[in-house]
């Protein structure tokens, strides 16, 4: 595996309104590009202890590798979740799937902000295919209380890091702005592919 930080699908200053074009650069260029580059790291160490026969880095080479693969894969769905054409609300199967498992979709968005509100990391929209059901998860780092099985649809990354130069300790104002940039179109699509 070689991994690539992927290039942003719009402009760094596209989401102003949401998201500063500062907060964007530092987070894509120097974050997100860190866990790439974790990734390639930890691979790389990996495939030299199998040469050699020694496995004594085993347990931190693996956990490296957990962490920032989890990591890449979700800020490269939070930069597609996101759009400068974004905002409203979901629609479609997706919406019809929000409004059958969560009773309404504004059941679904509360739940979902006291997820963001609580995480430590991320929180995650997922699909459970074995369920045939969507669930909000907060997960902790990139992997702490991650659901086995689960797809994430929509994902929201609540460090720190992405939201504290714009808006200081005011979490609740980042998660409410982020509404207005989700892309609706991205996560029915990415919807639709896993639960297919």
């Amino acid at each position: 595996m070689n991994a690539e930080l992927p290039e942003l699908p719009y402009q760094y200053n596209a989401l102003e309104n949401s998201i500063s074009e500062q907060v964007m650069e530092w987070h894509h260029d120097t974050h997100h590009a860190g866990y790439v580059d974790g990734v390639n790291s930890a691979e790389e160490g990996l495939s030299e202890q199998r040469e050699a026969g020694d496995f004594s880095d085993t347990a931190s080479l693996l956990t490296s590798f957990t962490h920032n693969y989890a990591g890449h894969v979700l800020h490269t769905l939070f930069w597609n979740n996101m759009s400068p054409d974004g905002g409203g609300e979901a629609s479609g199967e997706l919406r019809d799937k929000i409004e059958e498992d969560f009773g309404s979709y504004e059941n679904w968005r509360q739940e979902f902000e006291q997820a963001a509100k609580s995480a430590s990391g991320w929180a995650l929209l997922v699909y459970i295919p074995r369920e045939d059901e969507l669930h909000n998860v907060p997960v902790d780092d990139h992997d702490e209380g991650a659901v086995w099985g689960a797809h994430p649809v929509l994902s929201l990354d609540v460090w720190e890091h992405s939201y504290y130069h714009d808006y200081g300790p005011a979490r609740g104002d980042f998660i409410d702005n982020f509404f207005e940039v989700v892309d609706w179109s991205h996560c029915e699509q990415v919807f639709d592919r896993v639960s297919g």
